[in-house]
């Protein structure tokens, strides 16, 4: 399945579905969190990065930017205040939205995708500088359910720990198609496909991934809308969750979600870019 939206305007407008190499998910694969991994994820991504730079092909020549290797961040304390300046916030989706309490996450926490396809919060994973989830929410109003909204900002040590989170990310999708967020909460019913830089209508990242499926829910019943976009520019990668509920379209999501991503994705390049 090929899905296209037209962009809104703009070179972070992302298109609502991307143009997509669509894949049906099912089956499994290896775990994602084996603690064996970290040793061979520099080998990986090293060699990834010799045959054309892995998972990120990086943006058409026209649409590259240049970063200043002195605007990135190297330490814990310079990762945290690039989230700061990076991340999305109520007004980055659009009117209406607001905070969920608790409005961000532990910082000592990542979310991880364990072997029996739930999803649990542990220690960052050493490649990790700094991350940060935060929670928002469109209230409920007349008919309508309350959509929730999640925007997550991780910066990584090297380029290369950040192509390796995308690629683990399509594998938990593929080795789970149906996944428990947490108590009374699940996605299942999955699509997702991936578009490297430069490919279709994709020139705003190195890498992007788009999941697409159904979201179930003790309070707020479903089968519902849910959609999820994550990209990857130099050690970063930015990501926003959209959970759909009754009364709200696919359309209604999918744009909170697409302008929150656009948002981050061109406040990242502001924050590192070589000034000239």
């Amino acid at each position: 399945m090929t899905c296209h939206v037209p962009l809104r305007g703009g070179r972070f407008a992302l298109p609502l579905a991307l143009t997509l190499v669509t894949v049906l998910l099912a089956g499994c694969s290896e775990a994602a969190d084996d603690p064996g991994k970290a040793e061979n994820r520099d080998a990986s991504a090293s060699a990834s990065a010799g045959s054309g730079g892995g998972t990120g092909a990086g943006p058409s020549p026209e649409d590259a930017f240049v970063p200043d290797p002195a605007r990135l961040p190297k330490t814990r304390a310079e990762a945290r205040d690039f989230i700061d300046r990076v991340i999305a916030g109520p007004d980055s989706f659009g009117p209406g939205v607001v905070k969920r309490s608790p409005y961000e996450s532990d910082p000592a926490t990542w979310p991880v995708l364990g072997e029996d396809c739930v999803w649990q919060q542990r220690k960052p994973a050493p490649s990790v500088l700094a991350t940060l989830t935060r929670s928002f929410e469109v209230p409920a109003e007349a008919g309508k359910g309350p959509v929730r909204l999640a925007a997550v900002v991780t910066v990584h040590r090297t380029r290369q720990d950040a192509t390796w989170e995308m690629a683990e990310s399509i594998e938990e999708s593929m080795r789970c198609p149906t996944q428990q967020l947490r108590e009374g909460e699940q996605i299942g019913s999955m699509f997702a496909g991936a578009l490297l830089g430069g490919e279709a209508t994709q020139n705003t990242s190195e890498d992007s991934l788009t999941e697409l499926g159904e979201y179930r829910s003790s309070e707020l019943g479903g089968p519902h809308h849910y959609f999820w976009q994550q990209a990857q520019t130099l050690q970063f990668t930015v990501a926003v969750t959209g959970k759909g509920a009754k009364g709200r379209t696919e359309r209604e999501i999918d744009e909170l979600v697409v302008q929150a991503q656009g948002t981050m994705l061109a406040r990242l390049e502001s924050t590192v870019e070589k000034q000239s």
